[in-house]
């Protein structure tokens, strides 16, 4: 399911326009990110939970030329689900 999907889902179940739904899910997806990006957690409850996780510096190798390369710390998004998205997904 791409975004276009969704939104046509998403408007469907709350009987709104495809433009509303769009701006609906813009606009979670946006505080999403903005609370992310500001070390925060997000969670929805039986969903899930998003959080920024650090990655130190580390070592690697170029695999072209076998060149030993560091490779720099960064911030990377991480997406932890719940029990109830956990049950969906099985079956229970």
């Amino acid at each position: 399911m791409n975004k276009g999907e969704f939104v046509e889902a998403l408007a469907d179940r709350l009987d709104v326009s495809r433009a509303q739904a769009d701006r609906a899910l813009s606009t979670v997806l946006d505080i999403v990110a903005e609370r992310m990006a500001a070390g925060e957690k997000v969670a929805f409850t039986g969903f899930g939970s998003f959080e920024v996780s650090e990655r130190a510096e580390r070592t690697g190798r170029n695999p072209q030329t076998g060149a030993t390369i560091k490779i720099a710390a960064t911030r990377v998004p991480k997406f932890t689900p719940g029990a109830t998205l956990k049950g969906a997904v099985n079956g229970k």
